[in-house]
């Protein structure tokens, strides 16, 4: 049992279902209190079990872009009119628009009833955005790609060459500005000078980033294609296509409440039997070797069957008792809560502390790496700053 809790990485997949789970548990309801103890039990997650890795340091943008959300929702009801309700708490002067803009409002009554519902759309957006945010904390991308089947790999690659953009420019601002605040150049200069000691090198090391991933890649053969005829490709394609825009109407079917479940399960099942036909096709392809292959544990079934439960529970609460994850808006009145969908998203918050914490990063600068410092000198962005 002691080495169960022994420091190691989990497996990437296990976070990014636990993640979807409580994503997916956010988008059923509008109930604050259920979006606001899905955010707390988020939170906690992420800073219990991240690592200390540059993709973990994006969490704190996910937050600020959930904050933006919410505040943009409500702002929306103000502007465009806020005026669907009885209960009319500000009165802005109406300014009067041509004809042929008949059906928009800028400014004029706004009601307690429409800022609410901005509040709990935004609320419920940002709590998914952050959810999100949680998995491309929590998970390392590498070792995600190298977990996908042959046929995701080379989408695979573009989607996390995508994800790691944002951490990446985290972590050279965070080294710029560290550099400068020890040779005590965060005094003034103007904007001007802010400019081009910290924005110019970030952008910089972005550039050489990139160049460093388009060589390594181009080493590594990416993009090659096989020997494979033209019209087992085009049918291979097709397949996936076809497979993965069921997958997703059927997706969007079983999620959204007001549709027939006989139209959501048989697009569902068959939009997933067309898209693993073009996966087992596309991977026939693809020769692939894995060095060292990560393994799923009693912990990663642990971390991804709360995610699951956490979704189940909500999906369950909807149908039994649905005022209570969609409150009215019609009548005031404080959004109820009960015990069961309140015990389903708190039980997210397991993986907290009943899995290992993540292995210890090993400090200092990799000799493959795109960081990489040569003795005596330090990294690229680092030397601009300091021109």
């Amino acid at each position: 049992m002691a080495a169960y809790f022994l420091p190691r990485d989990l497996h990437p997949a296990a976070w990014w279902v636990w993640t979807l789970g409580l994503a997916v548990a956010a988008s059923r309801t509008t109930n604050p209190w259920l979006l606001l103890t899905i955010l707390a039990v988020v939170c906690h997650v992420v800073v219990a079990r991240r690592p200390d890795a540059p993709w973990a340091m994006a969490f704190r943008v996910y937050v600020v872009l959930g904050v933006v959300i919410v505040s943009g929702r409500v702002l929306f009801r103000l502007v465009f009119g806020g005026a669907e309700g009885s209960t009319v708490i500000l009165r802005l002067p109406e300014i009067p628009l041509p004809a042929w803009a008949a059906g928009i409002r800028l400014f004029g009554d706004v009601s307690a009833e429409s800022l609410l519902g901005g509040l709990y759309d935004g609320l419920r957006l940002a709590t998914m955005v952050i959810c999100l945010g949680a998995g491309n904390a929590l998970a390392n991308p590498k070792r995600l790609l190298k977990a996908m089947p042959p046929a995701l790999y080379e989408i695979g690659t573009a989607v996390v060459v995508a994800l790691s953009v944002f951490p990446q420019l985290a972590e050279s601002v965070l080294r710029v500005r560290r550099a400068r605040r020890l040779r005590g150049g965060m005094g003034g200069g103007g904007r001007y000078r802010a400019l081009r000691t910290v924005v110019i090198p970030v952008l910089e090391d972005a550039l050489e980033r990139s160049m460093h991933l388009a060589a390594s890649m181009d080493v590594r053969g990416y993009g090659r294609a096989g020997a494979v005829p033209a019209r087992a490709r085009a049918a291979t394609g097709l397949l996936m296509i076809a497979g993965l825009s069921g997958l997703c109407v059927g997706v969007y079917a079983t999620l959204d409440g007001s549709t027939p479940r006989y139209l959501a399960f048989p697009v569902l099942t068959g939009g997933v039997l067309v898209a693993l036909t073009g996966f087992w096709f596309a991977g026939r392809r693809v020769r692939r070797t894995r060095y060292r292959p990560d393994r799923w544990g009693l912990a990663e079934i642990l971390v991804a069957a709360c995610g699951v439960a956490v979704a189940a529970a909500l999906f369950a609460t909807s149908s039994v008792d649905p005022t209570n994850l969609n409150p009215s808006l019609t009548d005031l009145s404080w959004p109820m809560l009960s015990w069961t969908p309140l015990l389903g998203v708190l039980a997210g918050v397991l993986p907290a502390h009943l899995t290992p914490r993540p292995e210890p990063t090993v400090p200092g600068p990799t000799a493959s790496g795109p960081t990489a410092t040569v003795p005596g000198r330090e990294p690229p962005a680092v030397e601009k700053a300091h021109a």
